[in-house]
């Protein structure tokens, strides 16, 4: 027998974990946690890992340290009250003799049980335990009896034939030590069985302060968090508002700059940025203005020699017959490119009325099929339109601007698709539908985008046309300032489709203002 001490480790394996769809799960959910609630997050996982480690590491060595120190003063204690009380015993003793030796064994300070196994005089084998309710031979794991029990070879590294050895178990949900050795020269063989019951309780004290430690830390690091997000996302925040002011145009938002961290640097740029875009929204105003005043003004200017002139036309135009067959053609192109002339001069007003916002409603109760009767009469344009319309669908809304929205989408139609053309009144809960439809080969797919564009014409081959590639853009800026809408589309049957939706109410849906607009303007056909 000597000190050598072996141990026994069983370990439990663990279930493995889907970790890879919990990474997915939480690779989706990231998206919609806030900054904020990811700072703090990542703040608290870094803690609570940190405290959980600390703590697990201290548990553990703290766990060692006092099994170790139990153990041994034990097994030290257990190896000296062997060797003291088995060596006055005879080589065959009785069995109350082995039972009074195992009680003297278990009567140290250590407070373990004894169990001491040998042959006695007679013959046969006595098993004296300490006690006989708690310690008997049935609770020795058979691992440990074959270890206690195995005789080894006798060498220069091993000067002992037998150990002790030693081993943690439970019973009855407690746990213990046992620990066995063999007194060598054919004395019995000895077990000791102590509870570590008191050290048990002690580490899961200790257990719990750790837990509690780990909870105060996991707080702690949460309020840092807290602090520490607030003070990364005050400026995010102030950058995100002011960000948000500059898409709503207030071009003058700056940020107050102080620091050189980061964000002070990230603020500094955006008021770079943004002194430049407001410098440079600016000059395009003042472009834009500027090219305004001078379409409003050429136009006016325009108008005086162009009365002039219409007037010479029509003098012109009246003589026509009476003029020289050579020179009646050229007549005839000047009066209607004088025509066309005025038209594109009143377009042009126009289209500086609405880029301005000066133009505005006269509302008026209308009987809509009566008012698209006169725009198609007015025209003369019955033989080719047909009218599919109910009297009595009435509409609150400018009648003169109604009649130029038609005008340019029935012309349009006439002009550039195919006869006859159909146009569709009907009334849809509180809007108001008509559909303007041809039978021509319909609008080219890449053309359809494009077709309420200011001066935009379908064949670059083909750049003049009698209109003034203004008509439609006109009337979609009609029915805006309405509350409607115009779309264009190709039919399934053939031909192209403009529908036009306003509300039947206009000053409902303009809250009531009937406004009286600016200088009248022929229609644009």
């Amino acid at each position: 027998m000597n000190g050598e001490v072996d141990e026994t480790v069983t370990e439990r394996p663990g279930r493995v974990r889907g970790w890879a769809a919990v990474r997915n799960l939480m690779r989706l959910s990231v998206r919609w946690i806030s900054l904020r609630l990811r700072l703090m997050l990542v703040f608290a996982l870094v803690a609570l890992a940190a405290a959980v480690s600390a703590s697990a590491i201290a548990y553990w060595l703290n766990r060692d340290a006092v099994l170790t120190r139990t153990q041994n003063a034990a097994l030290d204690d257990f190896r000296k009250s062997l060797q003291d009380n088995t060596g006055t015993l005879p080589l065959t003793p009785t069995c109350p003799e082995l039972q009074e030796a195992a009680d003297r064994m278990a009567a140290t300070s250590q407070k373990y049980e004894v169990l001491l196994i040998g042959r006695v005089k007679g013959g046969g084998e006595c098993a004296a335990p300490s006690n006989r309710d708690l310690f008997t031979l049935k609770a020795v794991p058979k691992s440990l009896i074959t270890a206690v029990n195995r005789e080894r070879k006798v060498d220069e590294s091993n000067p002992y034939p037998y150990h002790l050895y030693w081993q943690r178990i439970t019973l009855d949900g407690q746990p213990y030590l046992v620990g066995g050795a063999k007194v060598i020269g054919g004395g019995p063989t000895g077990y000791l069985l102590k509870s570590l019951e008191n050290e048990r309780q002690d580490l899961n004290s200790l257990a719990w302060s750790l837990g509690i430690a780990t909870a105060l830390a996991l707080i702690g690091s949460a309020l840092l968090a807290q602090a520490a997000a607030s003070t990364v996302l005050r400026p995010v925040q102030r950058l995100g508002e002011a960000a948000r002011r500059l898409g709503e145009g207030k071009l003058e938002t700056r940020l107050d700059v102080s620091g050189t961290d980061e964000l002070a640097e990230l603020s500094r740029t955006f008021n770079k940025a943004a002194e430049s875009l407001e410098k440079r929204v600016e000059e395009l105003s003042a472009r834009e203005s500027a090219s305004r005043r001078f379409v409003a003004d050429m136009s006016h200017e325009l108008r005086t020699p162009l009365t002039a002139i219409t007037a010479v036309t029509e003098v012109l135009e009246d003589e026509a017959d009476s003029l020289d067959p050579m020179i009646a053609p050229a007549v005839q192109l000047v009066v209607s490119e004088t025509r066309r002339l005025n038209d594109l001069v009143e377009n042009l007003m126009e289209v500086t009325r609405f880029d301005a916002g000066t133009a505005r409603l006269v509302l008026d109760d209308v009987d809509v099929a009566d008012q698209v009767t006169a725009c198609i009469d007015a025209r003369a344009w019955l033989d080719a339109v047909e009218l599919d319309a109910e009297r009595g669908i009435m509409a609150r809304l400018d009648p003169r601007r109604l009649d130029v929205i038609l005008a340019n989408l029935i012309g349009n139609a006439l002009k550039h698709g195919g006869s006859p053309v159909r146009v569709k009144v009907r009334p849809v809960e509180d809007r108001l539908i008509i559909e303007v439809r041809d039978h021509g080969p319909g609008i080219p797919e890449d053309v359809l985008p494009h077709v309420f564009d200011r001066f935009y014409k379908a064949s670059a081959s083909r750049p003049r046309s009698e209109g003034s590639g203004l008509g439609l853009s006109i009337a979609l800026e009609n029915a805006h300032i309405h509350g409607g809408e115009i779309t264009a589309a190709n039919s399934p049957e053939g031909g192209a489709v403009f529908t036009l939706a306003l509300p039947l109410d206009v000053s409902a849906a303009d809250g009531g203002n009937d406004s009286a607009q600016g200088p009248d303007q022929e229609d644009a056909t």
